[in-house]
């Protein structure tokens, strides 16, 4: 995702990335497109009595007179927290598919239970928000100036007048561990129990999984990986800086297809934008495809170019999620994947 992007960068190309810098000169307006109402009147689970704090990533300490129990929170750190047993009242982002299904972002959380405050980009119902007595709002940041992700930027004055202090977790330019250890504090302080048999099973699976990812990297070295996303009229190739899930499995030793820095200038160092008549501009053995609803998926890509691409003819196509879901358990089956993709491919490159 774009970080001082140049400002005729599409609102495709900020989703095909995962973050933004600057979101405000971008987000819509704020709205209630097919959003959702309902919700549960379930508190958090395991949630305690007594005053409650937070630091989040931006230096900034979230309090509140109890332990929240009005949680809402974008659809993946709902999704997280839902994993550890801590329960989101409302959620914003990307929830509900137009079948109805939940989308890839939701997870395990049941979207039924769940008031929807967007579900698109720009979408956030402040009535809705406010009708919910919020006692926490919870969302990523993609940036290094504190960028509330999909917040809108020009409601956000709105937004905070409601009266719940805010928590950032940083997903920018960090890798992949980090953010899983803060989601785990956030739960934490919220009422999960984080030693807990599953807990524990997750974790050590995740540390499993990166043992296996960095064996297969170092038996096959000259297994070059692509990290790309599809659009109708260009294909990003992501850079492996940046990106929380990149970023880590380089250091596991990944050897990752790298656009030049001058390629990368234009989105803040993200990602290169391709014509589909240049896809096959590097060569690649595996690629990971951006597995979110905002971008066109394997199976539905119609150009001639991409299907004459070695590592798709030799079936070596994986999806990917740039904003993985940051619980251990759902991290885990990603470094298996890549591990798998890895210990099974041929060289066509």
């Amino acid at each position: 995702m774009s970080n001082a992007r140049a400002t005729h960068l599409s609102r495709r190309g900020i989703l095909a990335a995962g973050g933004a810098l600057g979101l405000g000169a971008v987000l819509a307006a704020c709205g209630d497109d097919d959003a959702k109402s309902g919700g549960s009147d379930k508190e958090t689970t395991a949630a305690k009595s007594g005053p409650w704090s937070f630091k989040d990533d931006r230096g900034q300490t979230a309090k509140t007179d109890k332990t929240p129990a009005n949680i809402v929170s974008f659809i993946g750190v709902a999704a997280a927290l839902h994993d550890y047993g801590i329960e989101s009242k409302g959620v914003f982002g990307p929830t509900k598919l137009k079948d109805g299904k939940a989308d890839v972002q939701a997870g395990d959380l049941d979207i039924s239970k769940v008031t929807i405050i967007g579900n698109e980009w720009g979408q956030f119902n402040i009535e809705k928000y406010a009708a919910l007595s919020p006692d926490v709002l919870l969302t990523t940041m993609f940036d290094s100036s504190g960028t509330l992700w999909y917040v809108p930027e020009e409601s956000k004055k709105k937004i905070l007048a409601v009266g719940a202090p805010t928590v950032g977790i940083s997903v920018y330019d960090v890798q992949l561990p980090t953010p899983l250890a803060r989601m785990l504090e956030l739960a934490k302080s919220l009422g999960a129990d984080t030693t807990s048999s599953t807990i524990t099973a997750a974790k050590k699976r995740f540390e499993d999984a990166a043992a296996r990812l960095r064996a297969a990297a170092k038996a096959k070295p000259d297994i070059k990986v692509l990290a790309g996303s599809a659009s109708q009229d260009i294909f990003y190739v992501s850079g492996s800086n940046l990106s929380i899930d990149l970023e880590y499995y380089k250091a596991l030793g990944v050897n990752f297809v790298e656009p030049s820095a001058a390629a990368l200038k234009a989105s803040g160092g993200w990602y290169e934008n391709l014509s589909w008549e240049n896809v096959d501009k590097y060569g690649a053995d595996i690629i990971m495809m951006d597995n979110r609803t905002s971008a066109i998926q394997p199976a539905d890509i119609t150009e001639g170019t991409w299907k004459k691409l070695p590592a798709v003819k030799a079936g070596q196509v994986i999806a990917r999620n740039p904003e993985p879901i940051l619980s251990y358990a759902k991290c885990a089956p990603l470094l298996e994947d890549l591990a798998k993709a890895i210990e099974n491919a041929k060289t066509v490159s």
